[in-house]
């Protein structure tokens, strides 16, 4: 039985470890429940539901790919004096991640900041063709 300071109850967990005392085996759960509520939350908002690899690489370079990108978004979300949720902000990326604005501005105010048209950067081919438009 382990004592939750919390909840000001007591909790019984049972397991197979004997030679474990409950504080060290109720470590172990809450340690494994942070685990579990990572992989939730990258399920969620990153759409990481399966593995595109199957060899063990692979795997490393989805789960440190997912890794790098949840730490850039709760930077953002950090960041902000808006007020994200953290699903809000990912989907949000996820809307405006071919439009041009600053990042700065718009992570501060969302609804204000519009979008940048960039110059175009393409040069006109020498001769007039279908689909060509001269500027």
């Amino acid at each position: 039985m382990v004592w939750d300071k919390d909840q000001q109850r007591e909790i019984v967990l049972l397991t197979n470890h004997l030679d474990f005392g409950a504080t060290t085996i109720s470590a172990i759960y809450k340690d494994r429940w942070q685990i579990e509520i990572f992989f939730k939350t990258l399920k969620q908002n990153l759409k990481v539901k399966t593995f595109v690899g199957t060899s063990e690489n692979a795997l490393y370079i989805q789960i440190w790919t997912a890794l790098i990108a949840i730490l850039l978004v709760k930077y953002l979300q950090f960041k902000s004096t808006f007020a994200w949720s953290l699903s809000n902000l990912v989907a949000f990326l996820r809307w405006n991640l071919f439009s041009y604005r600053n990042l700065w501005d718009w992570i501060d105010s969302p609804f204000e900041v519009l979008p940048i048209i960039p110059k175009s950067v393409q040069k006109p081919l020498p001769f007039a063709g279908v689909g060509q438009h001269l500027y």
